[in-house]
């Protein structure tokens, strides 16, 4: 298992359209991936996990895979929300 802590920039936030984007890529790895915001944790693979954990600017995110493609998956899918989001 591998788990990063990032923080998103202050005007960045998981909305909608970014959250399909983040969905189509964990979807790509065979790893179970996990965001974690505070006590709330969810499936990085499901649009309605996502979208209850109520990402917004500055939130501090972990996120978390297990699997054979667990390390390339937190690296791609960190620097993902980190530039993009």
């Amino acid at each position: 298992m591998v788990q990063k802590e990032i923080q998103l920039k202050p005007d960045a936030g998981l909305q909608a359209k970014s959250a399909a984007e983040f969905i189509q890529k964990a979807s790509g790895y065979k790893a179970s991936i996990w965001l974690e915001k505070e006590d709330k944790k969810a499936n990085a693979k499901s649009l309605l996990g996502l979208l209850a954990l109520e990402i917004s600017s500055n939130d501090k995110l972990a996120i978390i895979a297990d699997g054979e493609d667990e390390t390339s998956a937190v690296d791609e899918l960190s620097d993902f929300l980190v530039s993009n989001v």
